[in-house]
């Protein structure tokens, strides 16, 4: 798989395109967003690793350029910047995933291959889920089209707002602790900051009782989250 890595520290990416080159990937290297922007336009790369601090053109915007022009490509994002606000921007912007420095090579290549599943489940031997409409109550999710809605508007979901909406679709009525939506809606395997899941499902939340519907996903404490058309358990 061909990866283009986008980095201005001569350090890291010695680093990094060593160890994936080891690995059997064909790297490439831009060390600023400009550079960056123009090869993963005229190339085709299987996976965009990135840095946020960059010149010319910041990890940030040039993810969020990228995305704008319907570059589906996993996009990897590291940065030495680690809180949760940090990470959502990054996420928010079209990240695929995020990586904060400093880091084992061992955890890029585990993150690597995290998202190389998410993208082809063949790789994993998972099941392609099957195409369809998913519904609880009043809300829908098609998953052909990616469309969401409830009572008859339409809701405008990000990457990972859809990601997170499908996975509570295919388990209502189930506790989801937030290791288990990590794992499955972000792919990550590691114990990653889990205020970034409550983030999300806040953001869910608002789109889907923009109305002031009745609340669909539940918070039980101490436990997780769960998808259910009523609260009817004094805990939840």
């Amino acid at each position: 798989m061909r990866i283009l890595l986008i980095e201005d520290e001569p350090a890291v990416v010695s680093v990094i395109s060593r160890g994936l080159t080891e690995s059997g990937y064909e790297v490439s290297v831009a060390p600023d967003g400009l550079l960056g922007l123009d090869m993963a336009r005229n190339n085709d790369f299987g996976m965009i690793i990135m840095d946020v601090m960059l010149p010319g053109k910041n990890g940030i915007e040039l993810c969020r350029q990228l995305r704008s022009e319907d570059m589906k490509v996993p996009i990897l994002m590291l940065t030495a910047l680690g809180t949760t606000e940090n990470v959502v921007m990054g996420l928010d912007s079209g990240a695929d995933d995020y990586l904060t420095k400093p880091f084992k090579f061992q955890e890029l290549e585990a993150r690597i291959r995290s998202l190389m599943r998410r993208q082809a489940p063949a790789f994993n031997g998972q099941a392609v889920a099957a195409p369809g409409v998913l519904r609880l109550a009043e809300l829908e999710l098609n998953t052909d089209t990616k469309q969401a809605g409830r009572n008859g508007r339409n809701i405008m979901l990000t990457a990972t707002e859809y990601r997170l909406l499908e996975y509570l679709l295919r388990n209502p009525r189930k506790v989801l602790s937030r290791v288990e939506i990590l794992e499955h809606v972000w792919g990550i395997d590691f114990n990653m900051n889990t205020k970034v899941v409550d983030v999300y499902v806040n953001y869910l939340r608002k789109k889907i009782n923009r109305n002031n519907e009745p609340e669909l996903i539940h918070t039980v404490v101490g436990h997780g989250y769960m998808l259910k058309e009523t609260l009817t358990d004094e805990n939840q």
